[in-house]
């Protein structure tokens, strides 16, 4: 089958089962081009919470369906390569946040959304690439604290601190995306001069080094909003190419370049249409469930729910 008779069989088994796929922006295009609803972590977050339908479908990594789970204890929530988590949330275990916890008492938790069900249990909020800096503010003056607890990503930790002017505490110092922590100076200083007249747009989990000599920081739907909403015709992106697939296809008369080749997050490519396909065919398949235990589920919706109310 093609690519396109894939898609077609998808929307069709997608209406006649009620189901509801959400897909992130580092999704394959031709996954994106079947979801209901795209986004980065933050609005998927949402949209998750605001889901009608017994099954949803999260076409992203683990921890993105498991954060779905957590919001809709009662829906069924699949992902359809149960292989498709992200190295970053290995990086943080609950056992980890209890030793830091153990070490620095007082002070507030803020995990990554980028973090298992587990991990997030044992957090005070959450936050999103979009809303750290924001998050860490609010946090620390609701503990009266000029620190904060942060993992399991440092580029954006120290991101957050750069922009709220609150002290993060690395969990752990290592904590990294693999895409993102791949572009360096050289790069951005190679866009200058082969694009001279173009905006630099490049994704906080990136180090110090690269957000600042670049023209914006911002998350997936930031940098998406961004290109949408500027008179330039003409962008070089810093972060998965997903991203500037959607927005190449959603704005054909701008210009997009990858900041580097070969920026792919590999895991979330697993997700595939064929897969998409089996899933909506089989949706009481145990084997693409992903279902957060009620005792972890009641814990972990507490820092979730805190970082909706204060995303308002």
């Amino acid at each position: 089958m093609s690519v396109k008779q894939i898609q077609e069989e998808v929307l069709k088994l997608k209406k006649e089962t009620g189901t509801t796929i959400l897909a992130h922006y580092y999704q394959p295009i031709e996954v994106q081009e079947v979801a209901d609803h795209l986004g980065d972590s933050l609005r998927l977050s949402r949209l998750a919470k605001e889901a009608k339908s017994e099954h949803i479908i999260f076409a992203g990594v683990d921890f993105m369906a498991e954060t779905a789970s957590i919001l809709n204890q009662d829906k069924h929530v699949l992902i359809p390569n149960p292989e498709s988590c992200c190295p970053m949330a290995a990086f943080l275990t609950p056992e980890i946040v209890i030793k830091y916890k153990r070490e620095f008492p007082g002070i507030p938790v803020v995990v990554y959304v980028n973090s298992t069900a587990a991990v997030k249990a044992e957090s005070d909020i959450c936050c999103t690439s979009s809303n750290a800096a924001k998050i860490v503010s609010q946090i620390s003056d609701d503990f009266g604290s000029d620190t904060v607890l942060f993992g399991p990503d440092a580029n954006l930790a120290d991101y957050a601190e750069q922009i709220s002017g609150i002290k993060t505490i690395k969990m752990p110092e290592t904590g990294h995306c693999y895409v993102h922590s791949q572009i360096k100076p050289e790069h951005v200083k190679n866009a200058r001069i082969n694009y001279p007249r173009t905006n630099i747009l490049v994704h906080p989990e990136c180090i110090r080094e690269v957000r600042e000599l670049s023209d914006f920081v911002g998350s997936t739907a930031q940098m998406y909003n961004r290109t949408r909403d500027s008179n330039d015709s003409e962008f070089v992106i810093g972060t998965e190419k997903g991203l500037i697939e959607r927005m190449a296809q959603d704005f054909p008369n701008k210009n997009f370049h990858p900041i580097m080749e070969k920026l792919v997050c590999y895991n979330m490519k697993k997700n595939t249409l064929e897969l998409m396909k089996y899933v909506l065919e089989n949706l009481d398949d145990k084997t693409f469930e992903v279902r957060v235990s009620t005792t972890i589920a009641k814990r972990a919706i507490k820092p979730i729910q805190k970082m909706l109310d204060y995303s308002q």
